[in-house]
């Protein structure tokens, strides 16, 4: 599933950068609610070294993705990177 409501990840990504923290900085202090919006809820994972997110569409379905500190960097800029979720199920 592609991901909508991208305006909300932007600004869970600008607030990320705006920590300035590097992979090990957010390792110390991982969490997997960190960060809530509308439709997505997530955090940092140390084991996989991503933040890791779910992603709630209009039915209230579940998905889950990842994105590198530096995919989160690029989507703060406003790149717009396809990000790609599979079923929570």
């Amino acid at each position: 599933m592609r991901i909508q409501n991208l305006d909300q990840l932007k600004k869970i990504a600008a607030e990320i950068v705006s920590e300035g923290k590097t992979d090990e900085q957010w390792a110390l202090i991982e969490s997997d609610d960190m960060f809530q919006e509308e439709n997505f809820v997530g955090g940092y994972d140390a084991t996989e070294s991503a933040f890791c997110f779910s992603y709630y569409d209009e039915q209230r379905r579940e998905f889950w993705f990842q994105l590198t500190l530096e995919d989160v960097e690029k989507i703060a800029k406003g790149e717009n990177l396809p990000i790609e979720a599979r079923d929570a199920d």
